[in-house]
């Protein structure tokens, strides 16, 4: 018998890690407690419209290419990503917008319409986001950090790359004008951070999306889960859905297998988690099983802010809405600190509005719109009570877009529903309701996150939002390709 792996969780970071040891001969069982594979990346469907509950672009398409190859096939023969331009359109509180992405020329033109002498500035910024992409996404992404040797060895170049500043603080070096700056520092908060607070090597995000473009996948990236879970079933990967896993199973401090919330038990000779780390190491590992470094980090963790999440269809369609709109409120440092510190719940917001019938129009029945909006809130530290302020935050933003760039929503909108921290927490076991587990914080980075290989217990390993490299579709990926490194072969 081929030795066999579990994999805990059937999200874009467990489908890989389960792919690439099936690729190693390992038999294979992923488990998850949703009733389909994709983990956040779900698929809603509601009164003929279809949303992606999560993830909605696509930044670095070779990582899922690689998943097609381990077995000889090819990504485009499943699914068609389509460029998209612009990847962004940020519109302002005060009505002005500003298209991101497409050539660097039409970049370029777009700024000097805003701040002309933020071009050299945007050229610089780009350069030195090449500096950090050719070490801390071509070099380290899919390097394990377990050791602390590994740490101190790039410390010196970390610091060469101004790692010590903030995002912020880095494209307000190279841009002046505050709508840009704005614009192209608020990439941490699609991984869970605050760009005042964030290391600004997730000022890597620039170049990994002038080097590989924005897409979408047809269908959406529903299609992508559907595609690796044929994948799964043809190299023969067993998955079991509906079914929740309450326990490590642990011989001493080996890893042996899972322990199922109806008693059942399932032996491994190893064991891959693709749950959120401190939902792995809170409740399925007792702490007098862990070392002092995982209990410390679980007790010192600072998590990512929450998400609202407001899916609906329209009965008209908002032809001039582009595919992905930056809706920027009044406030920009001081929302970020309500969300991210005081953890209060403000009046205002800013908004990230997917309308996917822009690209692909089966996303919802002929003459209508598809639509989600997140906006970024405190996480459930927050202690806010979101039967009571689910609905008013609900109407706020409707009214908000309504007066807007979607006009006359109030009236149009149709089988709308939402989900909020308290979601996260129940459907996902997201400590805290956290979008995107612990925040990209410096000091929760690589050797100070969670370990892809597991403190103080053996064959246990971590992929996901929550361990090296990071969260968002590349980072969870490459996590996977961090433990494929760490784990033999086995015999074919």
């Amino acid at each position: 018998m081929r030795p066999h792996a579990i994999v805990i969780g059937a999200g874009f970071g467990g489908i890989a890690a389960a792919l690439r040891l099936r690729a190693k001969h390992y038999r294979v069982t992923v488990i998850d407690r949703c009733s389909a594979i994709g983990g956040r990346a779900q698929i809603f469907e509601r009164d003929g419209f279809r949303h992606d509950a999560g993830p909605t672009v696509i930044t670095a398409p070779f990582l899922f290419e690689e998943l097609f190859a381990l077995f000889g096939e090819r990504l485009a023969d499943h699914i068609a990503l389509v460029p998209m331009k612009p990847w962004y359109r940020f519109r302002f509180a005060d009505g002005d917008t500003f298209d991101y992405g497409g050539t660097l020329e039409e970049t370029l033109a777009e700024i000097a319409r805003i701040e002309p002498r933020d071009c050299d500035g945007y050229r610089a910024l780009l350069a030195h986001s090449q500096r950090i992409f050719d070490v801390g996404f071509t070099e380290l992404s899919a390097v394990p950090f377990d050791r602390f040797l590994t740490m101190l060895r790039q410390i010196p170049r970390l610091i060469g790359l101004r790692s010590y500043k903030t995002v912020w603080g880095l494209v307000s070096h190279y841009l002046s004008h505050p709508k840009l700056r704005q614009a192209f520092s608020i990439q941490p908060l699609l991984v869970g951070g605050n760009p005042f607070d964030t290391t600004s090597i997730y000022g890597l995000i620039h170049f990994l999306e002038r080097a590989y473009g924005v897409h979408f996948a047809m269908g959406g990236t529903g299609a992508i889960t559907n595609a690796l879970g044929a994948l799964m079933a043809r190299q023969g990967v067993d998955v079991m859905l509906d079914t929740s896993i309450n326990a490590l199973m642990l011989d001493g401090r080996r890893a042996t297998g899972v322990r199922l919330a109806d008693g059942r038990t399932i032996g491994a000779d190893l064991v891959v988690s693709n749950a959120d780390p401190a939902h792995l190491y809170g409740e399925m590992i007792p702490a007098k099983k862990q070392p002092a470094t995982t209990r410390l980090k679980l007790a010192s963790a600072h998590f990512s802010m929450g998400l609202f999440v407001l899916y609906f269809g329209t009965t008209r369609t908002y032809p001039d809405v582009a595919h992905h709109t930056i809706w920027m409120g009044e406030r920009y440092r001081e929302l970020l600190r309500d969300i991210f510190d005081r953890r209060i719940l403000a009046d205002d917001f800013s908004l990230y509005l997917h309308r996917p019938t822009a690209t692909d129009p089966s996303f919802a029945p002929p003459g209508c719109d598809s639509f989600y909006v997140l906006c970024p809130v405190p996480n459930l530290k927050g202690k806010i009570d979101w039967d009571k302020q689910g609905p008013l935050l609900r109407d706020r933003i409707v009214a908000a877009l309504g007066a807007t760039i979607l006009p006359d929503l109030p009236t149009t909108i149709t089988a709308d529903f939402y989900m909020t921290p308290e979601n996260f927490k129940q459907d996902y076991c997201s400590a805290h309701g956290a979008g995107f587990s612990i925040a990209p914080l410096f000091r929760q980075s690589a050797w100070f996150r969670f370990h892809n290989r597991a403190e103080g217990i053996d064959n246990l390993f971590l992929v996901g939002a929550g361990t090296h490299p990071g969260a968002g579709v590349p980072g969870v990926l490459c996590s996977a390709k961090v433990i494929d490194s760490m784990i033999p072969q086995a015999a074919p």
